[in-house]
């Protein structure tokens, strides 16, 4: 892991971290669920608001596409893949936190898709968060939707995703 010079992790490091702890949350949170919970037995956590409800999603959020599975490991990919462009030019912490809840929860939904039945790029979401009767989840996707708000407030911020570059052999000018 590299550090920015002051003993603490760099951009690119952190997103890879995050990213990688992301994953593994995820992961591991759905093969418990799939051992202990069981399907249309639903359990409370917080009353009936929240409860874990053990379903596997072939859709998107809301059970959106749930015959287009393919379709959605396509834009998922997609997503992936500008999520990685981006990540080249990462320079600031937020946008690195940020990237890195992205790509780890668009990977854990994806390791779904992939590796999950009913086949390769069509596999089912394991979802297991119930909240409020409105729509199940899971890890990945507090990440993506955690990353999805923090997107909005560094744009809204103008916060760059890259700090300017200098320009080759440009002298500062003094003020005057």
């Amino acid at each position: 892991m590299t550090t920015d010079g002051s003993g603490r992790v760099g951009p690119r490091s952190l997103l890879v971290l995050v990213a990688g702890v992301t994953l593994v949350l995820d992961q591991a949170t759905k093969v418990w669920a799939l051992a202990a919970l069981t399907p249309g037995q639903p359990v409370d956590v917080i009353g009936s608001a929240i409860r874990l409800n053990l379903v596997r999603n072939p859709g998107a959020a809301f059970s959106v596409g749930d015959r287009a599975t393919w379709v959605l490991t396509l834009v998922s990919l997609a997503i992936l893949v500008g999520v990685l462009v981006a990540a080249r030019r990462v320079r600031n912490r937020p946008w690195a936190l940020t990237l890195g809840l992205l790509l780890g929860g668009a990977v854990g939904n994806l390791v779904d898709r992939f590796a999950r039945s009913p086949g390769p790029g069509r596999g089912h979401v394991v979802d297991f968060i119930d909240y409020f009767g409105w729509f199940v989840g899971n890890v990945a996707d507090i990440a993506i939707v955690a990353a999805a708000g923090v997107v909005m407030l560094l744009a809204h911020r103008g916060v760059p995703l890259a700090a300017r570059e200098p320009v080759v052999g440009a002298q500062e000018q003094p003020d005057g």
